[in-house]
Order: C-alpha cells, then sequence, then structure tokens
C-alpha cells in the first residue's frame, strides 16, 4: 500500500482508534481488578494470587510481538490489523464469562496478543501511507491517540462499573473489537485477505461458528433459568464426575469449535484462512518467535509477578530468568543459522535501528515511575483516603502527554530525531527532579501542575522520533517487525525499571525509618499517634524523591542515547539527500 489517499486516511484513523482502545483496556482493568478477583474467588488481600490476570495480559502484549511484527510484513498490515482486532474480541468474549482464575488469565492472554499486534501493525502503516520526510506528524498522532486511550480507559471503566458489572466491560470491548474488524475489512476491501481463494461464501461455516458461540455463550454464563429448568436442565448434568466441560452442552461447545476448525481447513473459501494464517507463522520463522517468545515472557514473569515492597523479582525469578537466557541464546543461535529468520539479515544492523531499542528501553524505565509514583505520592500526602483523586492528579501529566506526541511528530519532520527526542527526555528529567522536591503540601498547590505538564510533554515528544528512527533505519520489508521490537523495548523497560527504582526507594524508605524514635518515645509512651505517622509519612516522601530521581537518571540516559545513537537516522527529507550525497548517489 503506497500514498496516504482519503481512504487511507481512514484507514489509518481506524487503526489508531483500535490502538488506543486497546490501550485504555489495560487502565480499565485496574479498576474492575477487586471484582474479578471476587468472581473467581480471591480474596481482596491475595493480590499476588491475582497476578496472572495482569501478568497474563502482558505476556501476550509483548511476547508474541515481534511474530506478530514480522507476519505483518510479510501478509500485509490490513489482515493483521482484523485478525488482531479479532483475537481481541475473542479474547474480550472469555475474560466476560470467565467463571474461574484459568478461564479469565486465557482471556486477558487473548486480549494481550490482539490489542499488542495492532501497534505494530498501525505504526508500520504510517510508513506504507508517509514517505519519510511526512512520517513524523502521522506517527506523533498514532502515539497521541493512543496515549488518549491510556486517560479515559479509567474514566470508561468507571462510567461502565456505575451503571453495570466488571463483565460490561469487556463486553463492550467485544462489540467495539468486532465493529472495528468489520471496518477495516470493508474499507480495504480484498486487501483484506491476500490470496484469498475464489468461491461462494462459506455458509456452513458461519453455522458451524454459530453453534460454537452460542453452547460456548451457555457453558460460560450456565444461565440459571436453563440449569433450573427440567428439560433444558439435563444439558448441564455431567456424564461422569463434575466440571462444565464434561456435560452434554460442553460436549456441544466442544465438537462444534473442532468442526469449525476442521471446515477452516478444507474449505475452498472459508471464513477464517488457517491455512494461510500457518504457512504464514512457518514463512515468519515460527522456531525463532516462540524461542524469543520464551526469552521475554522469562523476564517478564520475573519481574511482573515480584512484590516490589521486598525484592527486585519474584522468588521464582532466578529460574524464570535463566530460562529467559537460555532462550536468548538458542535464539541467537538460530537467527546465526536460519535461513529466513524471525530477524532478517541485516534488518536492524544500522545504528539508528537498534539504537531505538536501547532509547526505548530506557524512556519505558523512566515513564513507569510517572505512571506508578505519582499517584502514590499522592496517597502518601495529600489523599490518603481516596484512590480516585489521587489517580486524578496522574491526569494532568496523561493529557499532555498526548499533545506532546503530535508536537514531537509535527518537529520531526524538520529536525533530527536524536535532537527532538533528546529535548523530550530533558524536559522529563526536570519534571522528575522537580518532583523530588515536593514537600508534603506540594500537591495542594497549582504549580506542582508545572512539572507534571513538563513530564508529559516530555515523554510525547519523545515517542514519535524514537519511531521514526527506528522505521528510517531499519529495512522496508521490516517495518513491522521494527515497530513491535521498539514496543517490546519499552515494555520490558517499564517491567525492570518499576522494580528496580522501587527497589533503591525502599531502600531509602528503610534507612528514613531506622532513624524514626521508637514509637513509646515519640507518643509519650502510648498507641501510634499523629506524630509518629507524620514521620513514617516523611520516610514515604523520602522513598518516592528517590523513585523520582532514578526516573530523572533513566530519561537522561534515554537522551543522551538518542543524540548519539539517531545521528545517521535519515527521519527528514534533508537528512536523506544528505545521505545520498555522502554515499555518492
Amino acid at each position: 500500500m503506497t500514498g496516504a489517499g482519503s481512504s487511507g486516511r481512514i484507514l489509518l484513523a481506524l487503526a489508531s482508534v483500535a490502538v488506543a482502545f486497546a490501550a485504555a483496556d489495560t487502565y480499565v482493568v485496574v479498576l474492575a481488578l477487586p471484582d474479578m478477583m471476587s468472581t473467581v474467588g480471591i480474596a481482596i488481600d491475595e493480590l499476588q494470587r491475582a497476578a496472572p490476570i495482569v501478568s497474563g495480559f502482558l505476556l501476550g502484549y509483548v511476547a508474541m510481538l515481534p511474530l506478530i511484527g514480522r507476519i505483518a510484513d510479510l501478509r500485509g498490515r490490513v489482515p493483521v490489523l482484523v485478525l488482531a482486532l479479532l483475537v481481541f474480541a475473542v479474547g474480550s468474549f472469555l475474560t466476560a464469562l470467565s467463571y474461574d482464575l484459568p478461564s479469565m488469565v486465557a482471556g486477558r492472554f487473548l486480549q494481550g496478543v490482539g490489542g499488542g499486534g495492532l501497534v505494530p501493525a498501525t505504526l508500520a502503516l504510517v510508513a506504507d501511507l508517509y514517505p519519510v520526510q511526512r512520517r513524523g506528524l502521522p506517527l506523533g498522532v498514532v502515539s497521541g491517540v493512543q496515549e488518549i486511550g491510556s486517560v479515559l480507559g479509567p474514566l470508561f471503566g468507571a462510567a461502565v462499573l456505575a451503571v453495570a458489572d466488571w463483565r460490561a466491560i469487556f463486553a463492550v470491548n467485544l462489540a467495539v473489537g468486532l465493529v472495528l474488524a468489520a471496518g477495516i475489512r470493508a474499507l480495504a476491501g480484498s486487501e483484506a485477505a491476500p490470496g484469498r481463494r475464489a468461491g461462494r461464501f462459506d455458509a456452513l461455516g458461519l453455522l458451524l461458528l454459530l453453534v460454537a458461540v452460542a453452547a460456548l455463550t451457555v457453558v460460560l454464563a450456565q444461565p440459571e433459568s436453563l440449569r433450573r429448568d427440567l428439560t433444558w436442565g439435563e444439558l448441564f448434568v455431567p456424564f461422569t464426575g463434575g466440571g462444565r466441560w464434561g456435560t452434554p452442552i460442553g460436549a456441544i461447545a466442544l465438537v462444534a469449535v473442532v468442526l469449525f476448525l476442521l471446515r477452516c481447513l478444507t474449505a475452498r473459501r472459508p471464513l477464517l484462512d488457517l491455512r494461510g494464517w500457518g504457512r504464514a507463522l512457518v514463512e515468519a520463522d515460527l522456531v525463532g518467535a516462540l524461542l524469543l517468545a520464551v526469552a521475554l515472557a522469562g523476564v517478564i514473569l520475573a519481574f511482573a509477578t515480584a512484590d516490589p515492597e521486598v525484592q527486585v523479582f519474584s522468588d521464582r525469578g532466578r529460574w524464570y530468568l535463566a530460562c529467559s537466557l537460555v532462550a536468548a541464546l538458542l535464539f541467537a543461535r538460530h537467527l546465526s543459522r536460519a535461513a529466513a529468520p524471525l530477524i532478517p539479515h541485516g534488518a536492524m544492523t544500522a545504528t539508528p535501528a537498534w539504537g531505538s531499542l536501547l532509547v526505548s528501553f530506557f524512556v519505558g524505565a523512566s515513564l513507569i515511575a510517572a505512571l506508578i509514583d505519582i499517584p502514590i505520592f499522592a496517597r502518601t500526602t495529600v489523599y490518603p483516603d481516596s484512590q480516585l483523586d489521587a489517580a486524578l492528579v496522574l491526569v494532568r501529566f496523561l493529557i499532555a502527554l498526548p499533545i506532546g506526541a503530535v508536537v514531537g511528530g509535527y518537529l520531526t519532520r524538520t529536525r533530527p530525531a536524536g535532537a527532538v527526542t533528546a529535548v523530550g527526555m530533558a524536559l522529563a528529567a526536570i519534571g522528575f527532579v522537580w518532583m523530588s522536591r515536593w514537600d508534603v503540601h506540594a500537591l495542594d498547590h497549582a504549580v506542582a501542575t508545572v512539572p507534571l505538564v513538563l513530564g508529559g510533554l516530555g515523554f510525547g515528544l519523545a515517542l514519535a522520533p524514537v519511531n521514526a528512527a527506528a522505521l528510517a533505519s531499519s529495512a522496508e520489508e521490516s517495518h513491522g517487525l521494527a515497530s513491535a521490537l521498539v514496543v517490546v523495548a519499552r515494555m520490558v523497560g517499564m517491567l525492570v525499571g518499576i522494580s528496580v527504582l522501587t527497589t533503591i526507594g525502599l531502600r531509602r524508605y528503610y534507612a528514613e525509618q531506622a532513624d524514626i524514635p521508637p514509637i513509646r518515645e515519640v507518643c509519650d509512651g502510648g498507641s501510634r499517634c499523629q506524630e509518629f505517622n507524620d514521620l513514617l509519612r516523611v520516610a514515604g516522601i523520602a522513598q518516592e524523591h528517590t523513585v523520582f530521581l532514578g526516573a530523572a537518571v533513566c530519561a537522561a540516559v534515554a537522551g543522551l542515547l538518542a543524540l548519539v545513537l539517531f545521528r545517521s537516522a535519515a527521519t527528514r527529507g534533508l537528512d536523506t539527500a544528505e545521505v545520498l550525497r555522502s554515499t555518492g548517489g
């Protein structure tokens, strides 16, 4: 696809909305998590047991991104966008009807796979539609729309939870995913299914799909009216033992799913071309993708399942990281020997290409401190009894972020990507240093908004130039993969960053706490008093100050790396001409 005509712009707009909606879903779960835990029998004080609900989404989002990005290069952006939305919708369907922890985690994993797959396909679509010198602004707009999703996510979740239970959130996700998939498919026409066989519409496949969906809905939802009915209730009586799948309706659902999959494998013009997607998986290097997925999964599980109050990574973290290291070594060996590896030879060898991954890692390590610790600081100081008010403090930061993303995209058209990124990271670092000087009453004053806005604008400024440098410096046939790797690097940076920064901050907290006199001395022999609580609060503020300073260092490192590594990134029309002259072209 080339040229940004009206249909191309509409297609990009729909893809951007899809990316924003997937981003919103990440933050919606934060509000719905207590109710979701209750549904699957997890008490509110057992958050560690609920970790798979969050880490399952992250695992799907990050671990499968490189494979999805590579398939987007081989099969086209539109087919991947449509399939990603369908996978996201299926994940929403399973999550909405989940009845235990495994079914909920499975749904969240599929949501992560689908939501994550939208990002590289959309960013690569920008590269398809716009030449290098005009690519910065649309990249900024896509990044800005994605961050708007982060702002609207909590508001959307709060609005839905005000009138319905948590399942309604995922029901809306299901509907929106299907509508966007249909809209993109209709707009793109035949491109949405390259190489599709000619023939009549597969009515039998549709019938099997409807039966499978209906049966699965009944199995998962277990409607009380049907279960108590003398006739229909027999469908829920297990053949032997217990379990939903060992019932007549469970058997019907499983048989319908198997028949639908067989139909997709054998029909001349199936609803879902499983054979075509199977060939795409093999062509994209499934073995290499699985090795890389295991390597990423080890990192995700090591850090995402840790209790940051006491450890950098979880108790099993060393084993996870050991498995990750082994898989990474096997992946490197595979890349050197495979004829057509997941990361094609030479695709990411240019300095700005691999440099964008390093910069993105440190951007993520710094950004996560704002997303997590600004609300924590607000709870520690002025809003100890209101999680909502504390979260609204972060909104000032989040609102500035998409504005910065658009401005950064615009500047990337005429300014070097390294310089734009460095300016953005400098603003973020200044904002964090300012936050590290906040006292207990800082958020009571309007001036506290200044560092929040500076930080949001700074991170926004860096989004588009980092993506632009990766796209301009990677092989054209690997833009989907390059976009995916940039996102993976940022997500891994966020996981590692929050664990390391929080651990460093806690050391400062414990050091401050050690200097607090015994409670008997502070409270004149009585139980805990307000004076003692104030001393603990001061120690908590010192912890957050340390985290903010660490985030400032990460932001500064990201900016310096961008200045050095992006020097040869041809992200502007002028840069391209200079490169041609320097090479004698």
